[in-house]
């Protein structure tokens, strides 16, 4: 998909389930500080469990920051619908491939990792002994998605080159 004026359209339909996107800023919770940073280009490719029911949260954020809302009407607006079950429920096994090395998630990391992220319903952190000294396994709790984000460093980018090494 691509972002145009009136939000994300398909531009090539593919037939795997996958849906590639480059999010943007507002993909991050509303208390992050580069929400509203107009540089952030962040590569996705959604597996067909993440493209059915996470990207569903981002696209409905594109078309209320696109209509012009604040970050407290985001909020209200995303749990309302999350409540009312106007959007689907996590599935098991979402997840996505985060590896362009063309990738810009903030004025601090630029050009991260190339990393994997999974998606689980609630705050699952503990459960996967993420973000403990050693883990291979970093977490982001986002309550306003009501789902915790597990990301897993890989060693190359898409293009076959190596990654920075792990600091972690």
């Amino acid at each position: 998909m691509v972002l145009g004026p009136k939000g994300y359209a398909t531009a090539v339909q593919g037939t795997n389930g996958f849906l590639c996107i480059v999010e943007r800023s507002w993909g991050a919770p509303t208390d992050e500080p580069d929400f509203w940073n107009p540089k952030i280009r962040a590569p996705h490719c959604f597996n067909p469990a993440a493209a059915r029911t996470f990207a569903p949260i981002f696209l409905m954020k594109t078309k209320l920051v696109l209509a012009g809302k604040s970050k407290a009407e985001i909020v209200e607006a995303t749990a309302s619908a999350l409540d009312k079950k106007e959007l689907p429920a996590l599935e098991p096994g979402a997840m996505c491939y985060m590896t362009s090395k063309q990738q810009y998630l903030n004025d601090r990391g630029k050009s991260w990792h190339p990393h994997l992220m999974f998606f689980v319903s609630g705050d699952a952190e503990k459960s996967w002994g993420a973000n403990l000294p050693g883990s291979p396994v970093l977490a982001a709790n986002d309550p306003e998605e009501r789902a915790t984000i597990f990301l897993v460093l890989v060693d190359n980018w898409s293009d076959g080159t190596p990654g920075p090494q792990d600091t972690h």
